[in-house]
């Protein structure tokens, strides 16, 4: 298939990886993030560890939406369905995260309310236009990718005066989870995880630009090569940041340069900016909270706002003790650091968010990596 066979070619694949193990000095030890859950898929499917030379490691990062997503707005959106009887509708994988008290969106949809699976939010529109007396939520999360679809939708209700539909708004936005990572106090990432660069995301970056992440490379002195979600495209990222380190750079590259501009989508981001607002704080899984790291809906949209509309109070609540989502999500531990990974937390039983997505590290590694890593790491 074009554009997609011949970024999976192993021939390609192992002279990258040659091209990488000529280039890696073995003096030193090079440590990178990738902060894209699509780029710790990726890595894990194709087993891309076994390309590198040792002293490259790779680091997963916080940049799974699901798994960033804290328990106390899950706890919000089971608070729309089951006290103020609406019809929540969200993305598939947000349904089976855990929230307080062992609950989850599937479990409160058993419980009687009326939770929806959604492939888009037009189809939270749709279902609001068919239950005109019924209140709709679109239980809306992600990056900057997912966040021009809402905006256009509340556009769209907006002038359709469609006042049974509204947002519990959790968007949150790459750049500044990047500099909380690099902010952590002494003990945690980067003084307990020294970071060598990042990896930066795909599709994120195909909506804000290549622009953005510029000002925390130099602030930090942290290289970063923006790379597609193909095996090629991350191995030639990592080839990229290993010359930088060499050569002392910390510049901005845009490997995924078929996709994405030093602009951006002006256009998407325009809706962003028409529709949405800077919190001042947002917490994050894992993260804590991060200041000017999410949006929510400007005051002129009001009426589609579903923490304004219900009412909604917000309650930070922490994660189950045993679970190490946290440190995971941190870069602090891998999953099979975890005592839960592979035997009480799977993706049919997950204890914690890493577990839920596909993008997660903990389901990339069960799904592609467990067995080998737990003797690897038992050897």
């Amino acid at each position: 298939m074009k554009y997609i066979d011949e970024y999976r070619d192993s021939a390609l694949a192992q002279h990258i990886a040659a091209a990488i193990r000529n280039a890696a000095s073995p003096a030193r030890i090079y440590r990178f993030m990738e902060f894209c859950g699509g780029h710790t898929h990726a890595i894990a499917r194709y087993g891309l560890p076994d390309l590198l030379p040792d002293n490259v490691h790779m680091i997963h990062g916080p940049g799974c939406p699901v798994c960033v997503l804290p328990i106390g707005r899950i706890d919000m959106a089971i608070e729309l369905a089951l006290r103020h009887h609406a019809i929540v509708c969200t993305y598939a994988d947000t349904l089976r995260v855990p929230a307080s008290d062992g609950r989850s969106l599937l479990r409160a949809r058993a419980q009687g309310g009326d939770v929806r699976m959604v492939y888009a939010v037009d189809d939270a529109l749709r279902i609001a236009r068919e239950h005109p007396h019924r209140a709709v939520v679109f239980f809306a999360i992600g990056f900057e990718t997912t966040t021009p679809p809402t905006a256009v939708a509340i556009l769209q209700a907006a002038a359709e005066n469609l006042h049974n539909f509204s947002v519990l708004c959790c968007h949150v936005l790459t750049p500044a989870a990047i500099a909380a990572i690099l902010d952590a106090p002494a003990g945690e990432a980067p003084q307990g995880v020294p970071l060598d660069g990042f990896v930066g995301p795909a599709h994120v970056s195909t909506v804000i630009g290549s622009e953005p992440y510029a000002a925390f490379a130099r602030a930090y002195r942290k290289p970063v090569v923006i790379a597609g979600f193909e095996p090629l495209d991350v191995m030639q990222a990592i080839l990229m940041l290993v010359q930088q380190v060499n050569e002392g750079r910390a510049e901005v590259e845009n490997e995924f340069m078929r996709a994405v501009t030093p602009t951006g989508n002006r256009k998407a981001q325009a809706l962003m900016a028409q529709v949405f607002e800077l919190r001042e704080r947002f917490e994050w899984r894992g993260l804590g909270e991060i200041p000017h790291s999410a949006l929510r809906i400007r005051d002129a949209y009001a009426a589609f706002d579903a923490e304004r509309r219900f009412e909604l109070g917000y309650r930070s609540v922490a994660d189950n003790r045993a679970c190490e989502c946290g440190a995971i999500l941190r870069g602090l531990k891998r999953p099979i650091d975890c005592k839960l990974f592979g035997t009480v937390c799977t993706p049919e039983t997950p204890m914690g968010s890493c577990m839920v997505s596909s993008e997660g590290a903990c389901a990339a590694h069960y799904t592609y990596g467990r067995h080998k890593d737990a003797q690897a790491s038992a050897a």
